[in-house]
């Protein structure tokens, strides 16, 4: 079956982990938790990293478990100069575009702030489609309900489907529900059989995709 739909994870997905995008954004979750909860930065990183383990995102768990106001939460953990960190991507640009399938940013952050990414990389034209985590009503990736809804609200058939992810455990729900499924990043022995391709950036993801749509 040929490729239809391809679903694009935001960050460190369409542009490169060494950008330093998401090093500003782990800085004032950090930053928020250490705030909210009295804590000093050691102890806020431990309660950060075990939330986003259990919960997919780390307001997940301060959701679960606090006080927490989201919106309040999402605007100052993404009011910080992306934009000086990221540049437009003219290859990016060209091979979305021969890509003859549709395509969606699936994502954690919210679509304000994926906006501004798609903006800063020049790419924003091409999506059709931007599913976040308000979108997952706070339950984002890998919360196996949020796929199957996305792939509803796009009318699309999984079978038909990519997933491109740089995170390993995002891609598991996507293969249960036959998607086809790529990383960007290293090789991993221990999800064999739940990726089908690993690649080292998004312009390889984008080419095998075309193939696979053609």
């Amino acid at each position: 079956m040929a490729i239809s739909t391809v679903l694009f994870d935001l960050d460190n997905t369409l542009y490169p982990a060494t950008s330093g995008v998401m090093t500003g954004v782990d800085g004032r979750i950090s930053a928020y938790v250490q705030k909210l909860l009295g804590l000093n930065e050691a102890e806020a990183r431990v309660i950060q990293k075990r939330y986003y383990g259990d919960y997919g995102t780390t307001l997940g768990g301060l959701l679960q478990h606090h006080q927490v106001d989201a919106e309040d939460y999402l605007h100052y953990v993404h009011d910080f100069a992306l934009e000086t960190l990221l540049a437009a991507d003219a290859e990016l640009d060209r091979l979305l575009g021969d890509l003859p399938a549709t395509k969606a940013v699936f994502t954690n952050s919210p679509t304000e702030y994926a906006r501004r990414v798609l903006a800063a990389l020049g790419i924003e034209q091409h999506f059709t489609h931007i599913f976040d985590v308000r979108f997952a009503e706070f339950k984002p990736k890998p919360d196996p309900l949020v796929y199957q809804r996305v792939i509803d609200a796009l009318g699309a058939d999984a079978r038909a489907s990519i997933l491109v992810e740089d995170t390993p455990k995002n891609l598991p729900p996507a293969r249960a529900l036959g998607m086809t499924t790529i990383l960007v990043g290293e090789p991993r022995p221990d999800f064999a059989g739940l990726i089908d391709y690993t690649v080292p950036d998004v312009l390889e993801a984008v080419r095998i995709a075309t193939s696979l749509a053609g």
